[in-house]
């Protein structure tokens, strides 16, 4: 199970007891902000994207959506999610759980700069009743991110 390998992940670096589990489903951004008692735009939220066989991971703030204009411009590239079939395959985690800990060998991932108005954000933990508060700082340190972009509007 996805949450199993995040928890292993955040083991090695003594973090595996700050991961929340919840009685109830944190899968949507509303439902995540209700679980964890916070505003929705600090749900972190891990968006999927293909670019021919690159896999992009793009983290943003819960009241963010991509802007294709700006997507285009840094990726060069239409922005393209990956189906619903696909994000299991290609992150190593289901929809609702998906979060850049412990994911496929390949997953590039990038932290939006909407993020950048909180000072921790809560993103999801390998399942659909999870979350782990993070920094921003931990957010860059354990999230394994290339590098910060401005893709969104909030």
């Amino acid at each position: 199970m996805s949450i199993d390998k995040v928890k292993e992940y955040f083991r090695n670096f003594g973090m595996e007891d700050q991961i929340l589990e919840f009685d109830v489903s944190s899968a949507t951004v509303e439902l995540a902000a209700q679980a964890v008692g916070c505003e929705p735009a600090r749900i972190c939220k891990s968006l999927s994207f293909k670019i021919d066989e690159r896999t992009i991971l793009i983290l943003t703030a819960g009241d963010a959506k991509v802007d294709n204009k700006k997507y285009k411009a840094f990726f060069s590239a239409k922005a393209k999610m990956l189906a619903p079939d696909e994000v299991i395959e290609r992150i190593g985690h289901a929809i609702g759980g998906v979060c850049p800990f412990a994911v496929n060998e390949g997953v590039e991932v990038y932290l939006d700069e909407s993020m950048k108005r909180f000072d921790y954000v809560y993103p999801a933990a390998g399942s659909n009743n999870s979350a782990i508060k993070l920094t921003l700082p931990e957010l860059e340190k354990y999230s394994g991110y290339k590098e910060w972009v401005d893709v969104c509007k909030f």
